[in-house]
C-alpha cells in the first residue's frame, strides 16, 4: 500500500499546484491561499518512500500532472496554429510535460534527503526556489509558485526585495514547517515561521494613486487564424489608422499603443503602413509605440516593438530578446515541430535592451517595452527599469492561447513585473487581457476580451529603484547555493573516516 499512498499523496500536491493558478478545470478561477500548504504532501510521501528511484518518480509524476494542468494550452497552439493534428499536438505536449517535470523529480530527489537534517525546512524552501530560476535557463519558464501571492500584501512586500522567488521561499518553508510537524520530526521547526510576521519589517507596497496621465490603446480583437490577402490586411491598417486618429483628437493623450503584432503591418516592409503610422503620429500630436516585423541584415525576422516621436520621426526600436518556444522558434530537440508563425524562417533574438526616450509634457521620461513572453523572465524585466524607465509597457498577442486560461495566467505574471520593481505597467494585448496596473500590480483598468476597443487609460510615471530592480535573482540564486551547500553537508557523516584501533 505505501506506493498507492505515496502516489496519492504527490497528486495532492500536484492538484494544490494546479489550483493557485487559473487553470484546465477552473480556467477564470483560482485558489492561491493554497500555496502555503501546496508542497506539504509530496514532502510527506518522500519522507515514506527510502528508494531514490520511486522518489525520481514521484516528483515526476507530480510535474507532469503540474505542467498538463497548468499549460493544457500549449496542446491547442501546436494543434490549431501548428498545424500538427489532435494527436500530434498531444504526443508533442506530453513530451513537453514530461521534460518539465524533470525539475520537480531533482527537487524530490534531494529533498528527500534534507528531510532527515535538523535544518530541514530552510534547505528545503533553498532547493525549492534555487531549482525554481533554472526553469528559464534551461529553456521555458512560466508561472512560479510566488505568482500565487500577487493578492497577498504581507507576502508581496517580499518582491521589491527579493523578486517573485522571495515569495516562492516563504511558500516553500511554510510548506516544509506542515510536513515536518505532520512528520513529527521536531516542534523546534516552528521556530522558521517567524519570517513570516518579519515580513512587517520590509517597506510597505505604494499606496493607491490616482494617476494623472493617459495614453490612447488599442485594442484591434484581429483572428490568430486569419488568413490575409493584400486587400483584407490593408483595409485592416486603415481601420485601425483612423480608430486610432479619430479616437486621438478627442483626448490629450501624448501617447498611443498598439499590440504586438496583430496582423501583417510590416513598418519596414510595407511603404503604405510606414507613411500612415508616420501620420498618424504627426495628426495626433502623440508618440506611437507599436509591434511589427523587422528583419536583421541576413533577412531573419524579428518581433519588434517602434516607437515614433510626434512629428513622426523614428525614435528606436527594441527587439524582442527572449522568444516563445514553438511560437517563435523550434527548441533544437523538438526540430519535428512546425513552426506556429507563417514567416519565412524561424524569429531570431535580439541583442540589445532599448529604453525609449519620451518628453511627456514638461518632463523627459524612459519607457522600458518587453514583448509578451518575456513578461515571464523578472531579471530582463527589471533590465529596463534599471536602464532609466519610468514607466513599463507589455505589448502582446495573446490570441495564440484561443479561450484559454493562459490569458489570465499572463496577466497575473505582468502584475508581479510591476511590483518587483515598483512601477505602473500597461498591457496592451490584441484580444485581451489589456489593463493598467500600479505599483503594488493593482489592476486599476482592464478592458474586456473579444471585442475590438479603442479606450483612454491612466497611468503614473515613477522614478527611483528597488533592491531587486538593483541586484537582479540575487536571492534565487543564493538559494540555490545555500541549497547545494546544504545537500553536501548533510552527507559529511557518511565519509567520516573511521579510526583504526
Amino acid at each position: 500500500m505505501r506506493p498507492l499512498r505515496n502516489f496519492t499523496l504527490a497528486l495532492l500536491s500536484a492538484m494544490l499546484l494546479v489550483l493557485l493558478y487559473p487553470n484546465l478545470i477552473f480556467p477564470g478561477f483560482s485558489m492561491p491561499w493554497l500555496a502555503p500548504i501546496a508542497l506539504a504532501p509530496l514532502l510527506i510521501s518522500l519522507a515514506g518512500e527510502p528508494r531514490p528511484l520511486w522518489r525520481f518518480l514521484l516528483g515526476e509524476f507530480t510535474g507532469l500532472v503540474y505542467w498538463f494542468g497548468i499549460c493544457y494550452w500549449i496542446q491547442f497552439v501546436l494543434e490549431v496554429h501548428g498545424g500538427m493534428g489532435r494527436w500530434g499536438g498531444w504526443g508533442t505536449f506530453a513530451l513537453f510535460c514530461v521534460l518539465k517535470a524533470l525539475h520537480l523529480a531533482l527537487f524530490s530527489i534531494l529533498a528527500a534527503v534534507l528531510l532527515d537534517t535538523t535544518y530541514a525546512v530552510a534547505a528545503i524552501a533553498a532547493l525549492w526556489t534555487g531549482i525554481e530560476r533554472t526553469h528559464g535557463t534551461f529553456g521555458f519558464a512560466w508561472l512560479t509558485l510566488g505568482n500565487a501571492g500577487i493578492d497577498m500584501p504581507l507576502p508581496l512586500r517580499a518582491a521589491p526585495f527579493a523578486g517573485v522567488y522571495g515569495i516562492s521561499f516563504l511558500f516553500a518553508l511554510t510548506s516544509a514547517v506542515v510536513a515536518v510537524l505532520i512528520l513529527r520530526r521536531g516542534r523546534k521547526q516552528l521556530y522558521w515561521l517567524a519570517i513570516v510576521p518579519a515580513l512587517l519589517l520590509l517597506p510597505a507596497l505604494p499606496p493607491r494613486e490616482i494617476p494623472a496621465e493617459t495614453t490612447l490603446v488599442v485594442q484591434p480583437n484581429l483572428p490568430a487564424d486569419q488568413e490575409w490577402t493584400p486587400a483584407s490586411a490593408g483595409a485592416e491598417r486603415d481601420h485601425l489608422i483612423m480608430e486610432s486618429l479619430s479616437s486621438s483628437l478627442q483626448g490629450s493623450e501624448q501617447l498611443i499603443i498598439w499590440p504586438e503584432s496583430p496582423g501583417p503591418f510590416y513598418f519596414y516592409a510595407d511603404p503604405t503602413f510606414h507613411r500612415e503610422a508616420t501620420q498618424l503620429a504627426q495628426a495626433g500630436h502623440s508618440y506611437f509605440l507599436f509591434g511589427t516585423v523587422a528583419q536583421t541584415r541576413e533577412g531573419a525576422p524579428l518581433n519588434s516593438a517602434v516607437l515614433l516621436r510626434p512629428d513622426g520621426a523614428f525614435i528606436d526600436r527594441y527587439d524582442k530578446i527572449n522568444l516563445v518556444p514553438f511560437g517563435e522558434y523550434v527548441p533544437p530537440f523538438f526540430g519535428f515541430v512546425n513552426r506556429i508563425t507563417q514567416e519565412i524562417s524561424d524569429f531570431v533574438p535580439g541583442n540589445r535592451l532599448v529604453v525609449f526616450p519620451m518628453s511627456y509634457g514638461k518632463d523627459m521620461h524612459r519607457l522600458g517595452v518587453f514583448i509578451c513572453y518575456e513578461s515571464a523572465f523578472p531579471d530582463e524585466v527589471r533590465q529596463f527599469v534599471k536602464g532609466g524607465a519610468n514607466l513599463l509597457v507589455n505589448l502582446s498577442n495573446d490570441g495564440y492561447f484561443g479561450h484559454s486560461a493562459a490569458r489570465e495566467q499572463h496577466l497575473e505574471i505582468a502584475r508581479m513585473r510591476a511590483v518587483e520593481n515598483s512601477r505602473w505597467l500597461i498591457r496592451s494585448t490584441n484580444d485581451g487581457i489589456t489593463a493598467v496596473m500600479d505599483a503594488s500590480g493593482r489592476i486599476d483598468e482592464r478592458l474586456p476580451p473579444d471585442r475590438e476597443l479603442v479606450e483612454h487609460m491612466h497611468f503614473a510615471f515613477r522614478s527611483g529603484t528597488t533592491f531587486y530592480t538593483n541586484y537582479g535573482d540575487w536571492f534565487a540564486w543564493g538559494c540555490l547555493m545555500a541549497a547545494s551547500i546544504a545537500l553536501v553537508w548533510s552527507q559529511r557523516p557518511n565519509y567520516t573516516p573511521h579510526r583504526k584501533p
